[in-house]
């Protein structure tokens, strides 16, 4: 059965590529998986969307799967939904709040079962990244559950993380000792038509000011109005893909 799926995986059978994500997110065969796939012909670019519980994780994501659908990319969402106690399975909340083209094979959703104190992403994130790298997407989009200031796993596993933060939460105290700043490489304040944006990304520039590093892009972004969207979306193809981050995603040990 595993090699007919592989054989099928070849082809880009996209109903092959999502039992074999259940399989290795269920934790079954993933090595052999791993090698059945081989390497992705190109490296896909892999950008994860992080912040709070209600920052807009979702929202936003949609509108960038439409810019990378408008660019001519194809893109595979990862939407860590948190998982459910009663089932064990993910809630499944994100996918109402993204784009649902059913006609269009450019976009591929699946969301992952995310269970608390794993770093705000599921686990075998990497592997399963790796799978929808080697289909041959051209983005693989991540979006974290509700991030709390210590969760920087998924920062190794992509190559552009993205911290949403919005208008009146946090104070200066929060943003100086939070780890996800440290190693953001883009900075959105979100909801930027709601009164005190501007409060808010000044605190971050203050604090990104005192870093050793260079400095992340501050950003105002609203994706109710698309206010930012496309500046957005710039920054994030401007970046450089991380080195060695493939073969972080690939390794199946890491993510157990």
């Amino acid at each position: 059965m595993l090699d007919e799926l592989l054989q099928r995986f070849q082809r880009r059978d996209r109903n092959a590529l999502a039992r074999l994500l259940s399989l290795v997110a269920h934790g079954e065969r993933v090595d052999d998986i791993l090698h059945g796939i081989g390497a992705p012909a190109k490296p896909a670019r892999v950008v994860a969307l992080t912040g709070g519980g209600g920052v807009g994780k979702s929202t936003l994501a949609g509108k960038l799967v439409e810019q990378a659908r408008l660019h001519g990319l194809t893109v595979c969402v990862l939407a860590c939904d948190p998982q459910s106690p009663l089932t064990g399975g993910a809630l499944l909340g994100d996918r109402f709040r993204m784009p649902a083209r059913p006609d269009d094979d450019g976009v591929f959703i699946r969301s992952l079962a995310a269970a608390g104190g794993r770093g705000a992403v599921a686990e075998r994130l990497g592997p399963l990244i790796y799978l929808c790298e080697s289909f041959g997407f051209d983005v693989v989009l991540v979006e974290t559950v509700g991030a709390g200031q210590g969760d920087t796993a998924v920062h190794a596993l992509v190559d552009v993380l993205v911290l949403l933060l919005q208008p009146e939460t946090g104070d200066d105290l929060q943003w100086e000792k939070a780890g996800l700043l440290e190693v953001a490489d883009v900075v959105v304040v979100h909801k930027a038509d709601m009164p005190g944006a501007e409060r808010v990304e000044a605190q971050v520039l203050a604090t990104l000011a005192l870093s050793a590093g260079a400095a992340a892009p501050v950003l105002r972004v609203s994706a109710r109005t698309g206010a930012g969207v496309e500046a957005l979306w710039s920054a994030i193809a401007a970046r450089p893909l991380r080195r060695g981050r493939s073969d972080a995603t690939r390794s199946a040990e890491k993510n157990r």
